[in-house]
């Protein structure tokens, strides 16, 4: 089974919103929030650093988001800040935007009730691993229900630690209405705690961990209401998308998209009056202040002809910082 949430993700249609980067519950060894994330009060939307609503707003239009996942660090301990957003994103896009957030607290009756009149949709549990297997009769199966009645969809979303089948009893009794679980992967933030705890890389993977997937897979992955997140679909599809749906959004007329959701295109020093001379439409190129960018096909055949002497082809990522992924000199 995949969510509603889920399926936006998998459309690339998610933006991602972190707002509030501090969790006092533990330190948990696979945690993977990098040093810019963890411990910080700063608001990411996507990679933007929020700095007004008009900010969240910008970004979840450039890449016409059909929903939102709020994450952190620990959104419910940002409470009014988190439903601030969340009233904001409705009120722009209206009810249809889905709202899914993660949390590793119960919250409690209020917060469960104020998240929901704010316009959260789902809440993912993921209870410490250190608890697996002992869930019942505890607070963390009191607030499945509690949630439910306060009009939110509740459900867990935990790494793929290990296999334990005490989530399937709670999606069997009803009380949680799924169950997602995310390949175990290792990155740069907590890339020295897991080896620490003595997991390695899978052979011939960046992220991925060897080990448990087959088993969680023969213990939970026949249930309809289980969904395992590989970290390969992750990358190829979820993140591949939301690049794609960007790039679409914000390209100019003579920006390539490329399969892998970069946008290209050419860079020059040349004098911008070499293009009116030569007659290039107004189009194919965009003066910037100290240098010119250009249909990259263009600025290889005019370098080829000899009427400009140098440039380069420049791939990026259409994200808000722009991060270039390779520059090729043309001469």
């Amino acid at each position: 089974m995949i969510s509603k949430g889920c399926e936006q993700c998998a459309k690339g249609g998610k933006m991602v919103l972190f707002v509030y980067g501090y969790c006092d519950q533990r330190d948990c060894f696979y945690c993977p929030l990098g040093e810019n994330r963890k411990n910080v009060t700063d608001v990411y939307a996507n990679e933007r650093l929020v700095e007004s609503d008009d900010d969240v707003l910008t970004e979840a239009h450039r890449m016409d988001a059909l929903g939102t996942s709020i994450t952190g660090g620990e959104p419910q301990e940002a409470l009014g800040r988190t439903c601030h957003y969340l009233e904001l994103l409705k009120d722009e896009f209206g009810e249809d935007h889905h709202t899914h957030l993660y949390t590793g607290i119960t919250g409690g009756r209020e917060n469960m009730r104020r998240l929901s009149e704010a316009g959260l949709d789902e809440i993912r549990f993921h209870p410490p691993y250190e608890q697996w297997g002992d869930l019942h009769g505890t607070e963390w199966e009191e607030i499945l229900h509690i949630a439910r009645e306060e009009g939110l969809t509740p459900a867990f979303e935990i790494p793929g630690i290990r296999a334990e089948a005490e989530f399937l009893e709670f999606l069997d009794e009803g009380a949680a209405e799924f169950c997602n679980i995310n390949e175990f992967e290792m990155s740069d933030g907590n890339y020295r705690r897991m080896q620490e705890q003595g997991y390695e890389l899978k052979e011939d993977h960046m992220s991925a961990v060897d080990g448990s997937r087959e088993e969680i897979l023969d213990v939970m992955g026949d249930h309809e209401k289980v969904y395992f997140c590989t970290s390969v679909f992750k990358d190829a599809a979820q993140h591949r998308r939301r690049l794609k749906r960007m790039a679409r959004n914000i390209r100019r007329e003579f920006d390539d998209v490329t399969d892998d959701g970069t946008l290209v295109y050419g860079k020059t020093h040349a004098d911008p009056a070499a293009f009116e001379a030569l007659g290039v439409p107004e189009e194919f190129y965009t003066v910037k202040t100290d240098h010119v960018e250009v249909a990259w096909w263009l600025l290889e055949e005019m370098i080829e002809d000899g009427d400009l002497e140098d440039g380069e082809i420049v791939e990026q990522y259409p994200t808000y910082d722009g991060q270039v992924v390779e520059r090729t000199p043309l001469a």
